[in-house]
């Protein structure tokens, strides 16, 4: 199950950083079909140049993601909770990679999150059984993967 998330996790990523090098490609066709500004109050080209800037910062993220991804070995076996881990608890189904959020897969929900949100940290270095308290809530680890 873990590298079918994983694939999962990765192949959206790629996805999502094909989709927004459409997009840079698009708003620079764009601004360069539209010429140089036709007088001082002509804005749309530099609103292209913005949109193609914002989206190139939203792709380097995407790729600081997928690059996050790439380094979680799927041979490895964990025995606590730690970066790369599948965490089973009794609330909800952890994958500690990265911040990508909600993700159903096979009928099941898991939450792929960042090694550095705050339940985490409350979750790293437990072990398969140990309870752990966060925001008024039992977490109980049933599995690690």
């Amino acid at each position: 199950m873990k590298e079918k998330l994983l694939n999962y996790c990765i192949r959206n990523q790629e996805e999502a950083i094909a989709r927004l090098q459409k997009e840079i490609d698009d708003a620079q066709k764009m601004a360069n079909d539209y010429g140089a500004p036709k007088d001082r109050y002509d804005s749309f080209r530099t609103k292209m140049m913005r949109q193609r800037d914002m989206f190139a910062q939203q792709q380097a993220k995407a790729n600081t993601v997928l690059n996050t991804l790439q380094k979680i070995p799927l041979d490895r076996k964990f025995d606590k909770v730690e970066f790369g881990a599948l965490v089973i608890t009794n609330k909800q189904k952890l994958f500690i990679s990265a911040g990508i959020g909600k993700i159903e897969l096979s009928g099941q929900l898991f939450f792929a999150i960042s090694p550095v949100v705050p339940i985490y940290k409350a979750l790293e270095g437990k072990r398969k059984g140990d309870e752990v308290f966060f925001n008024g809530m039992k977490f109980i680890i049933e599995e690690i993967l």
